[in-house]
């Protein structure tokens, strides 16, 4: 898992908070936080993490 990658983005893709194998945790230019792609396990553990770092996030689950 990487974490935090301080690259600014393109605004339609968001900045890029953390890699769960091959899932992607993006927040938006408008606040909105999604994970995206990714095998069911690499949801489980994004999952895992946002419960214990980001408790306050709702992810959106995207498919790509």
């Amino acid at each position: 898992m990487k974490t935090f990658v301080p690259v600014v983005n393109e605004l339609r893709f968001g900045n890029l908070i953390a890699h769960f194998g091959n899932a992607r945790l993006v927040a938006g230019a408008d606040g909105r936080v999604e994970l995206c792609g990714g095998t069911d396990s690499d949801r489980t553990e994004a999952k895992e993490w946002i419960s214990l770092f980001m408790h306050d996030a709702v992810p959106r689950l995207t498919a790509n």
